[in-house]
């Protein structure tokens, strides 16, 4: 009967940006590879953005649009699933999205964008316009959080809007080890740019000093970092770029606690990331943020620019390692038992059988 299911696998075509870009959603995609997904199903992925260059960029979406058409027209794609965002993200997909309801595809739009009020409600009529008729010719949306849920559901009916949320993965070795870390670092990990709250860490980072001189912040990422390198103390702050693998790793497994203070998120992957190795997490309450940090249970969260309120909870688990070792332990719990990849999947695979 297994066999006999395999072959008849639905074939789900999955437009994503490149494996190797940076970003959220990458973070997100890359664990569909070689997972029960693609066992289950018969997975096709087309990557249609990249880093790099504009030529680069070009070259890499018109690829993706041919690949797109063959598969839609010679391999008989059944289930079309696209990762989403605003801005750039919105026209690159309308395309794929269009052309898939011309060959009467089930369409999954799988929204990871949070700035509904640059997006939608503060646009122009013509813009509002564009975007409903574009989500029209979907069949269902899956967003991120319940913020995101009631957002979008003034834009779509009710019935097409299903919360799924992103995922985390355990680092068993990471989380045993947390009792033996000496060194106090404070991690963010993600674009360096004022919406991700990073010019809130000068005046976070002087309180934080006061109390715990040697506390390192540590910020692996892009963006404003010579602007933000003029405001702050440098014998404290570490710039590190963009990480990945390996490097990332040793950063996640060295850290005392994950910050991120952002003033807008959907359901960031790498707090998640963070609380698979066991770390405690400092952040704002913004968009799915309040139901993954619970407050003196695995971190703590706080309205986006209360800076005091950011340090004191800094300090407090850098300074009582009984606190710290709770929450590390909650963190991977929580990951363990409510936002595993398997569970994710589970309900991926559920909301495919209801649309095919």
């Amino acid at each position: 009967k297994r066999k006999g299911r395999k072959k008849m696998r639905k074939k789900v075509c999955r437009v994503v940006p490149s494996f190797t870009a940076k970003g959220g959603i990458t973070a997100v995609v890359n664990g569909y590879q070689n997972s029960q997904l693609t066992e289950d199903y018969d997975v096709r992925f087309i990557e249609t953005y990249c880093d790099g260059n504009k030529i680069k960029k070009v070259a890499i979406y018109l690829k993706s649009m041919f690949k797109y058409l063959y598969a839609l027209i010679f391999w008989r794609a059944e289930i079309i699933h696209i990762h989403s965002s605003f801005g750039g993200s919105f026209y690159r997909k309308k395309f794929f999205i269009d052309f898939g309801r011309l060959f009467n595809c089930k369409i999954v739009n799988h929204i990871h964008g949070s700035y509904y009020d640059e997006f939608y409600f503060k646009a122009s009529n013509y813009k509002k316009k564009m975007v409903q008729k574009t989500y029209e010719k979907c069949n269902i949306f899956i967003v991120l959080n319940e913020s995101a849920e009631k957002n979008l559901k003034q834009i779509v009916p009710d019935k097409q809007v299903v919360v799924i949320e992103n995922y985390g993965i355990l680092e068993t070795s990471a989380i045993h080890n947390y009792k033996n870390r000496n060194e106090n670092v404070v991690l963010f990990l993600g674009f360096v740019t004022e919406k991700k709250g990073c010019f809130d860490m000068p005046r976070i980072s002087e309180i934080v000093l006061q109390e715990v001189p040697d506390a390192q912040f540590v910020l692996g990422g892009v963006g404003e970092l010579e602007k933000l390198e003029k405001l702050v103390n440098m014998n404290h702050f570490k710039f590190l770029g963009w990480i990945e693998g390996e490097e990332k790793k040793e950063w996640l497994e060295r850290a005392k606690v994950f910050f991120l203070p952002s003033y807008s998120e959907a359901m960031p992957m790498s707090i998640l990331e963070a609380m698979g190795y066991g770390l405690p997490v400092v952040a704002s309450n913004v968009g799915g943020i309040p139901s993954i940090v619970r407050n003196n249970i695995n971190g703590f969260t706080f309205i986006p620019g209360d800076v005091e309120g950011m340090a004191a909870a800094i300090i407090e688990i850098l300074k009582n390692s009984k606190l710290a070792n709770k929450l590390s332990e909650n963190s991977a719990k929580i990951i363990a038992e409510e936002y595993s990849l398997k569970s994710h999947i589970d309900a991926v695979e559920k909301l495919y059988e209801v649309q095919a």
